[in-house]
């Protein structure tokens, strides 16, 4: 009996809810959350044209960082579940001896819900083939201003 009330009570509501006015159809944006989301902030010193101090919003993409489709991109390719993205160079690494420049650079901010605080440099060749796979996020040094 019960469930013949409430069957009778949805079918009267029909009505109603079809004769309601029509939603705007177009998406909202997406907020970026304060305790979620990608946001790195980036900043480089002593590379030049590269030095600066940047956004860079993930998922969506956006930001004040001149290529956020892109260097989102690469940060998602080389994102590994129980991997992290920013771990520096270990101490027992043994590096070639080639020093690449003086570029730095520091990212903190969260990507893939964890905190990042990561210092760059180029100051042997695994830190430098560490700053290769940002290159997108950081810049490439090694491209001359008029490229």
């Amino acid at each position: 009996m019960l469930l013949r009330r409430v069957a009778l009570t949805a079918v009267a509501l029909v009505p109603a809810l079809l004769a309601a006015p029509a939603v705007s159809a177009a998406p909202l944006p997406l907020p970026q959350l304060e305790n979620g989301g990608d946001h790195l902030t980036v900043s480089v010193s002593d590379a030049g044209r590269l030095n600066g101090r940047y956004e860079l919003y993930c998922h969506p993409d956006g930001g004040t960082h001149h290529r956020p489709k892109e260097a989102c991109a690469q940060l998602d390719k080389q994102a590994r579940w129980g991997k992290d993205l920013f771990a520096p160079v270990a101490k027992t690494q043994m590096c070639t001896d080639i020093y690449g420049g003086p570029q730095r650079a520091h990212i903190s901010g969260r990507w893939a819900g964890k905190p990042v605080d990561a210092d760059f440099s180029r100051t042997n060749g695994c830190e430098m083939a560490r700053w290769n796979k940002f290159s997108e996020l950081l810049g490439n040094p090694e491209v001359s201003d008029e490229d």
